[in-house]
């Protein structure tokens, strides 16, 4: 079987990174122009990954204004259709959707993260809750799309539930350490056979942007 490769593609600078508040499907009004000429850089290297490299089969986009206007931008570089997938969005922020990020944080004491079986505001999901869909979510996708190459258009968030799924972190526990995921950057993990003669999962990029593809490693020989 061909490899696996799953790309995760995090959406551009959006009004409400800008302003610090909660983006959920209230608070979230859609990409600023840096964020969409990110988005187009985006889509430029990925073209070239999809013409020079290998095809991208599938397009999967999260649901929020910022996301489905950065897979649009991608979608029509590739000339692929996106399906959106509601599991894919970013963790529900309930009644907090559109309130300043330092007073969730004040009211909450800490980052949703550091309590991840309790819900930071009423209404909201739980850290581990948010993990799990997406986890599950991203799970499926890989199942349903063995030697595929799959390209998943959503939140930074939805790169550590990626993480955590293939490298067999449990959702509800407490890292003491994070993943920084810059702007319409790129994340690709492959499921390809190793030097060793076992398949197995590599990650080969990680919130990458600008020119990806010259210091992409080869997957050659590697255990």
């Amino acid at each position: 079987m061909p490899d696996t490769d799953l790309l995760l593609a995090r959406h551009g600078e959006a009004h409400c990174n800008i302003a610090w508040i909660a983006g959920g499907d209230r608070g979230c009004t859609g990409l600023t122009e840096r964020g969409r000429d990110q988005a187009a850089e985006l889509a430029r290297s990925l073209r070239t990954l999809h013409r020079m490299d290998r095809p991208i089969d599938v397009i999967y986009a999260a649901p929020r204004l910022r996301v489905r206007e950065t897979a649009k931008i991608v979608s029509d570089g590739l000339g692929l259709p996106v399906s959106v997938e509601p599991r894919l969005s970013g963790p529900a922020h309930g009644e907090a959707d559109g309130r300043p990020w330092a007073e969730i944080i004040a009211e909450f004491g800490g980052h949703p993260a550091d309590r991840p079986d309790q819900p930071f505001a009423p209404g909201s999901e739980s850290w581990s809750q948010f993990l799990a869909r997406a986890g599950e979510c991203l799970n499926e996708m890989i199942t349903r799309h063995a030697g595929q190459r799959i390209l998943v258009v959503a939140h930074g968030e939805t790169v550590e539930a990626a993480h955590r799924l293939l490298m067999g972190i449990p959702v509800d526990s407490r890292l003491h350490f994070g993943f920084s995921v810059a702007y319409a950057s790129l994340t690709w993990w492959s499921h390809h056979w190793s030097s060793a003669g076992a398949r197995r999962w590599s990650l080969v990029l990680h919130g990458a942007v600008d020119g990806f593809l010259r210091n992409r490693p080869s997957l050659e020989n590697r255990s």
